[in-house]
């Protein structure tokens, strides 16, 4: 996700283009829905993934032609990958949206051996049901204009992101879901009721009674210690292919292009845009301080550990109980993009990775 780095402002647009972008968004929000959240993501991946890698192919060839070095991967990254067309604050919080509504109001298209709420369904594609369409329109507007307000007001973090947060609470109220959820272990955080694969006795916040008391975000990635070791591997990687290609970006580009094997139903494909993105960014800051190459690549590693807990903190506290998705790695981006832009702003880090501050 790329926050305020690339995002235009409302503030000083034109009118005109403002429109368009509405339009757009609307227009990338029943994208998302038709498709499936997930699916919409892994979009953006790809399409990242096309743009950082022109912005590489420009620099080794020093621009092309009359164009600058780097305008057309800006543009394709920015103002497609992460905007109206892909950017996961409209298309991928349109389709969480419009799986929130279909869990209330289309209950009988929940597909034989989801084991969730079908709210929670991000993998199912909508394709042409208009109302269904229309809910996704909405919320990719919505997500737009967060992502904009928040960038006009300089909030110092990743306000895609965080936008992506926001959506997707907005839809739980908008659509009867409670915010939480009831808990059901010893604490908020406490995962062994879904390994004991405890069951809800009655109906709870759209979660129909007989359903698994605790919904892990992923069931194969939510032990601490291998959230923390994915983590690990997944900053490092993060980290080389910015000492290596200079892209921030490059990387969590792999990351959401391999979730199309999660997608196809490949079992144990892990998560991990958040920890080869929050990788580069630890890279970054420490090429800045540090300069040492293994140093660099250590701290990446670190940088993605963390964020793999925090996602890990986030999902047991915002996803397990109630019966949407709130999405973790989005959350945990978010969080830790916040501390190091409040870092930066206080002095304390050389830079904030990809933010504009």
């Amino acid at each position: 996700m790329i926050g305020t780095l690339l995002q235009v402002p409302i503030v000083g647009m034109e009118l005109e283009a403002f429109v368009v972008l509405l339009i757009a968004a609307l227009a990338g929000g029943a994208f998302g829905a038709a498709l499936g959240a997930l699916p919409a993501f892994v979009f953006t991946g790809f399409v990242v993934f096309l743009g950082e890698g022109l912005a590489v192919l420009e620099g080794e060839l020093g621009g092309l032609g009359a164009v600058a070095a780097g305008d057309i991967a800006t543009g394709i990254t920015g103002t497609i990958g992460f905007g109206a067309v892909t950017g996961p604050h409209i298309a991928f919080a349109g389709g969480v949206a419009a799986t929130a509504y279909a869990g209330k109001r289309y209950p009988e298209m929940e597909p034989a051996g989801w084991d969730y709420h079908f709210g929670k369904n991000i993998l199912y594609a909508f394709g042409t049901k208009p109302d269904i369409l229309a809910v996704g329109a909405i919320f990719g507007v919505v997500g737009l204009l967060i992502t904009q307000v928040l960038d006009g007001v300089g909030f110092p973090t990743d306000n895609i992101a965080l936008s992506v947060v926001a959506t997707a609470f907005l839809a739980r109220l908008a659509f009867g879901y409670p915010l939480i959820g009831k808990v059901r272990g010893a604490n908020i955080l406490d995962m062994t009721p879904f390994e004991r694969e405890e069951t809800r006795v009655a109906a709870d916040g759209g979660d129909a009674g007989g359903r698994l008391a605790t919904e892990p975000w992923l069931p194969h990635q939510y032990e601490w210690s291998g959230v923390a070791a994915v983590g690990l591997v997944g900053g490092i990687l993060g980290g080389f292919i910015w000492l290596e290609t200079g892209s921030i970006f490059l990387g969590y580009a792999i990351s959401a292009m391999s979730l199309l094997f999660l997608n196809l139903g490949v079992e144990k494909i892990p998560v991990t845009h958040h920890m080869t993105l929050l990788g580069s960014v630890g890279a970054v800051i420490a090429a800045s301080a540090i300069g040492s190459d293994p140093v660099v690549l250590l701290v990446a590693g670190a940088f993605g550990a963390i964020s793999g807990l925090l996602g890990e903190v986030s999902q047991r506290v915002f996803y397990s109980h109630s019966g949407t998705h709130v999405d973790p790695p989005a959350m945990a981006i978010a969080e830790f993009m916040f501390v190091l832009g409040i870092l930066y702003l206080a002095g304390l880090l050389p830079n904030a990775g990809y933010l504009a501050l």
